[in-house]
């Protein structure tokens, strides 16, 4: 007579009945974790219930000590809803110990849980993991939460607010050119850990300057040049379209955003390029810590050609309390603020006095982008008349042309830190050696 296995879902109900003659996987897989939990079960929650414990997971560092880096884990065997959550334990010393980790659950794409890798951790060690799910209405309170102004989202952790997302228009100064208005799809303010504003928007010299924006300048569409940077020349524009998706939690909170890349001709408009932005903040301790992603697509059966041309792209005016009086820049590769313009490089950052003694932001490209080392355009101590004002452009099209087509996903990322105090080129690389090559998973 054959032997019969129940089987009990893991967030359902139903019983499920399955005929066979060996153990499944599922059952060889929960005999694999109980032989590594078993010699030390206990942890500060009581014990780990293994009917419910999902999977092992264990993280290899790579080549790169760590310190409080983001992990990433692809969970998708698992059923999951919109009511789950996921506990996840680190094995320690001392027992399995809760780690605060976040679920990732998007439509169209795979759950990917998230969760900090606590603490320093040497190169080439692994650490070991493993989750349990329940479902819940009633989540705790998010640490890293978004709030939605109708005009904006603030993204706040622990209460403080790390930057703004805005998606509604906003007019020029009066008196100046109604061209100079935006419909949203920039950042501004962005903070530092201490609340000093490290952004500027529409200022005298650079109405078109918008905090943190990324639109471009030289685009060949249908045989015609438009320019969606220098929208006070009225032949294109970028306007915010929908809030896709908000989510916090204990270890991110973040939105995704829809952005359309319009051109004019004579009384007409259309538009040639959609944009998704992905923005993630982090809840890592030192300072403020988000991720910026853009993702292009093309509408219209046409390619399009972003020529190459000294500024364009992932943009940021800094505060207009910085000048070449009272704030530094540096890059990976070594280069000052005289030395900056037209080199590449994998991070830059810059720092400046402010109300509180000197606060900083680090932006870093990554591997993937297009022109990685990205080109940077900057200004250099002698701009706007000799103020020396900060602005920043990794500019992927300033050295050669890039050519989107049609029912392509082209995508663009970038990590930016803001900081207080000073900022080291070791710090630095640790930081864009997370980005670029974060811990992987080994699979068990």
């Amino acid at each position: 007579m054959k032997k019969f296995l129940l089987i009990f879902l893991l967030l359902g109900i139903a019983i499920t009945v399955v005929a066979q003659t060996e153990p499944s996987s599922d059952k060889v897989r929960k005999d694999r974790i109980w032989d590594i939990v078993r010699p030390n079960q206990k942890n500060i929650a009581g014990y780990i219930d293994l009917d419910f414990a999902y999977d092992l997971i264990t993280i290899q560092s790579g080549d790169y000590e760590r310190e409080n880096c983001i992990i990433s884990a692809e969970i998708s065997q698992l059923p999951l809803s919109e009511d789950s959550i996921i506990v996840l334990y680190e094995q320690t010393p001392d027992g399995w110990k809760e780690t605060a980790s976040q679920l990732y659950l998007v439509k169209g794409e795979k759950p990917v849980l998230f969760w900090i890798l606590s603490g320093k951790t040497p190169a080439r060690t692994t650490r070991t993991f493993i989750t349990t799910s329940k479902i819940t209405k009633t989540p705790a309170k998010a640490l890293m939460d978004v709030e939605d102004t109708q005009k904006a989202l603030v993204l706040t952790k622990n209460g403080h607010p790390v930057l703004q997302y805005n998606y509604a228009h906003l007019d020029p100064p009066p008196g100046v050119d109604p061209a100079y208005g935006r419909t949203g799809g920039y950042i501004h303010p962005a903070y530092s850990p201490k609340g000093n504003v490290l952004t500027n928007i529409q200022p005298r010299d650079h109405y078109h300057h918008f905090g943190i924006w990324n639109p471009w300048t030289r685009m060949v569409y249908d045989g015609k040049q438009y320019d969606l940077w220098n929208i006070g020349d009225k032949k294109g524009t970028v306007r915010a379209r929908n809030i896709e998706e908000i989510y916090g939690g204990a270890v991110f909170s973040g939105f995704m955003a829809s952005l359309d890349h319009y051109i004019f001709n004579e009384d007409t408009e259309k538009v040639i390029m959609n944009e998704y932005w992905k923005v993630k903040i982090w809840n890592v301790p030192d300072g403020f810590l988000w991720d910026f992603e853009s993702h292009l697509f093309l509408p219209t059966p046409l390619p399009i050609l972003l020529e190459a041309y000294r500024y364009a792209g992932f943009g940021w005016r800094g505060t207009p309390e910085w000048t070449k009086e009272n704030c530094d820049m540096l890059t990976s590769e070594g280069k000052t603020r005289p030395e900056i313009d037209g080199t590449n490089a994998r991070w830059i950052y810059v720092t400046g006095d402010t109300r509180t003694g000197c606060s900083g932001l680090l932006f870093m490209c990554h591997p993937e982008n297009y022109s990685f080392p990205e080109p940077l355009r900057i200004w250099d101590q002698d701009a706007n008349g000799g103020r020396g004002d900060t602005f920043i452009n990794f500019a992927p099209t300033k050295n050669r042309n890039w050519v989107l087509l049609p029912n392509e996903h082209y995508v663009l990322k970038y990590r930016v830190f803001a900081f207080e105090g000073n900022m080291t080129v070791e710090q630095a690389n640790r930081l864009w050696n997370d980005f670029a090559y974060p811990p992987v998973e080994i699979k068990n």
